[in-house]
């Protein structure tokens, strides 16, 4: 199953909001705004390769990184 990073924001600003900075990434299923840990995130919010995950300044959500895990082989 494929993946991706998608944002969420600080102070829940709008991804179209040029102040807002991302606060951590989410695991979703590839082109879904609802992560693994049941967070729905904004559709305009920034995505990432899920091969950014493990990154040090990638923060994870920590739920959601662990359901990935289980998802790879």
């Amino acid at each position: 199953m494929d993946h991706e990073l998608r944002a969420e924001y600080i102070d829940g600003r709008a991804a179209a909001d040029p102040l807002a900075e991302v606060k951590v990434w989410h695991v979703v299923r590839q082109e879904a705004s609802t992560a693994m840990c049941g967070r729905e995130l904004e559709s305009a919010a920034e995505v990432r390769s899920a091969d950014d995950w493990g990154t040090p300044d990638v923060p994870i959500c920590h739920s959601c990184g662990a359901l990935y895990l289980r998802e790879q082989p």
